[in-house]
């Protein structure tokens, strides 16, 4: 049986953390990062996939010349959850530590 987890709106989302560049995006959140090069991308590719192995949630990555969107959702509770906003705030972090900014 898969385990429910409760849904949080967007502004609950929001005001969890560090989250300030993540848009509302269908029943998730997504945010774009301008890497400038496909390089720097794929380094902040590899940043999400570790984060996101380690706490076995998975986000939507799509990784282009000049920058990496990223959307999170929790497919099985139907929206967004509390380990939506997490990973946000660590791939915002993420991020941030290899200079890339949001936009």
């Amino acid at each position: 049986m898969v385990e429910h987890m409760d849904t949080i709106s967007f502004d609950q989302f929001r005001a969890s953390g560090d989250v300030a560049d993540w848009q509302p995006d269908g029943d998730g959140a997504a945010v774009q990062f301008r890497t400038g090069d496909f390089a720097t991308g794929a380094r902040l590719f590899a940043s999400i996939a570790a984060l996101a192995e380690g706490m076995n949630h998975h986000p939507d990555v799509e990784v282009t010349y000049p920058r990496v969107r990223v959307h999170l959702v929790s497919h099985d509770a139907g929206g967004l959850t509390r380990k939506d906003a997490d990973l946000a705030a660590e791939i915002s972090r993420a991020a941030r530590e290899l200079g890339i900014e949001a936009g």
